[in-house]
């Protein structure tokens, strides 16, 4: 299971990755047929969606890579069992948060699928479509979480704590910039 996880989430780093891909190929494309007067409206809505796939595909591999932006001026600072303690409130409070999401994310394009929502923009396209990205995203960010809380709950160093370990002991410090 564990093997299967890690991959799920290096391949959603991945998409959330190609998605950014996009967005640059796009852009250029656009800034191209400008200047030879084809109109390209509609490559706008494209983008934007691209924008919401790229961060909502790419949060459970940040989560799990340390890349979330963490305060842990307390943490820090408190013996080991009561930060054991912080992390598991912190995780119980983020897959409540995050369950949530996930449910209305879910909520939401099921919806806009049940009734047939087509998108207002030049782009006229079902809008549950590009809103599979938002509830794909936010259900393995839930996944993600729960998987961190299972690794605490077992005595374990989360995830995310040990990557950001790892980079510094590299004398790697340009994610706490």
């Amino acid at each position: 299971m564990r093997r299967f996880l890690d991959r799920l989430y290096l391949g959603m780093g991945a998409l959330g990755a190609a998605f950014i891909a996009l967005i640059c190929v796009l852009m250029i494309a656009q800034s191209v047929l400008r200047e030879f007067g084809v109109r390209t409206g509609a490559l706008n809505d494209v983008v934007a969606w691209c924008c919401a796939a790229a961060a909502f595909f790419a949060m459970p591999h940040a989560f799990k890579h340390g890349d979330f932006v963490r305060v842990t001026l307390l943490l820090e600072k408190v013996p080991s069992r009561l930060r054991r303690t912080l992390e598991i409130a912190s995780l119980l409070i983020g897959v409540a948060a995050t369950g949530y999401l996930a449910w209305s994310a879910c909520q939401f394009t099921y919806e806009s699928w049940e009734f047939n929502d087509i998108a207002q923009g030049l782009l006229p396209i079902p809008m549950w479509i590009p809103q599979m990205s938002f509830a794909i995203g936010s259900v393995l960010l839930v996944v993600a979480l729960v998987d961190e809380l299972v690794i605490v709950l077992r005595g374990g160093v989360p995830t995310f704590v040990r990557e950001v370990e790892e980079r510094h002991a590299r004398g790697d410090f340009s994610s706490d910039v």
